[in-house]
């Protein structure tokens, strides 16, 4: 059986910086009070001129291609996460593949929020290691901003979410070259409604109306505190499982990359396991939550940045959404 490499990262973010002091002018917030919370000092908000959750999935994977030294036609699969897509139907996977060139090949839309990159790459590692596929193109990308709330009364998620891209390029390789030793994906539907945004739904008499828009249904709606409480334990659950899959343990992990949700969680995992600094990557200071992009630009700002080398074990996990979390653990 074969093993999935991934042999190249990549990723976009809009130019336009949001600071907590810009946020000050809109909301009752304080540059202060948002870094105490969340560690965010900035993150970047789409321009509706340039951006598309499609097209900037596009430069991701266009650099992470180049770096893979990987001509586009060898690209067999796509993966997409996003639970942003830029139309209600079809997904933003085939609109990515008809930039890129690829009419044809399949595309796959995932929807599993902050989840959603793990989730993708292990979609694409078992398509690989069945041999169905050789190279699999998996994306993360998001656009938040226009989603939220930016007023005081969702002061709690304005704060938080912003946009960006995420790819990596995934190949078939021998087990002995390293890659993807497993991926372990969890899901537990009781708690759906303490993170989510309820319309346009289809399951409404008119899924679209004039009650609906002035209302507050189409804004994201997050229980903070219940998502606190359940992604300490559901991170740390999902990393030991990982490491016992593997026989290893935590001090085996040379590089974490959590999804960046909220510093303090990152920061209370990273006690939890008892990781120096230099063993876990955040970067939510800069992008704030990107969702799904979240774990592949932090990954490939890792790389660039020289955190990770060959023989590396890397280890990738994520909560949100659904609730959903999930693991990776990496051999690079």
């Amino acid at each position: 059986m074969k093993s999935s490499r991934i042999v190249g990262l990549g990723h976009y973010v809009p130019k336009n910086i949001v600071k907590n002091t810009d946020l000050e002018k809109i909301i009752d917030t304080s540059n202060e009070w948002i870094i105490e919370r969340t560690g965010i000092e900035e993150r970047r908000w789409f321009d509706p001129e340039q951006d598309t959750v499609s097209n900037m999935a596009t430069k991701a994977a266009k650099i992470a291609l180049e770096r893979a030294k990987t001509d586009v036609s060898e690209v067999d699969f796509i993966v997409f996460a996003t639970i942003t897509p830029d139309y209600f139907f079809p997904g933003s996977g085939v609109l990515m593949q008809r930039e890129l060139g690829l009419q044809g090949i399949g595309a796959l839309d995932i929807r599993n929020a902050c989840s959603g990159f793990i989730y993708a790459l292990s979609i694409a590692d078992q398509f690989i290691k069945t041999g169905m596929y050789k190279t699999v193109l998996v994306v993360g990308a998001e656009i938040q901003s226009s989603a939220i709330d930016k007023s005081t009364a969702g002061r709690s998620s304005a704060v938080i979410f912003a946009d960006g891209a995420g790819a990596a390029v995934l190949k078939a390789a021998e087990p002995s070259e390293g890659g993807i030793l497993s991926t372990h994906l969890h899901a537990d539907g009781d708690f759906a409604e303490e993170l989510y945004v309820k319309d346009p739904g289809s399951s409404r008499t008119v899924r679209l109306s004039q009650e609906l828009i002035e209302g507050s249904t189409f804004h994201l709606t997050m229980n903070g505190n219940a998502v606190f409480k359940h992604a300490v334990v559901r991170f740390s659950e999902v990393i030991a499982e990982a490491l016992a899959d593997n026989n290893l343990m935590a001090e085996d992990i040379d590089l974490l990359v959590p999804h960046q949700a909220n510093l303090r969680i990152s920061n209370y995992v990273q006690k939890q396991l008892n990781m120096p600094d230099e063993k876990v990557f955040n970067n939510i200071m800069h992008y704030g939550n990107t969702t799904a992009a979240s774990i592949p630009i932090a990954l490939s700002e890792a790389w660039e940045q020289g955190k990770i080398k060959e023989g590396d074990l890397v280890c990738l996990a994520a909560f949100g959404s659904g609730f959903t979390w999930a693991s990776a653990l990496i051999r690079w």
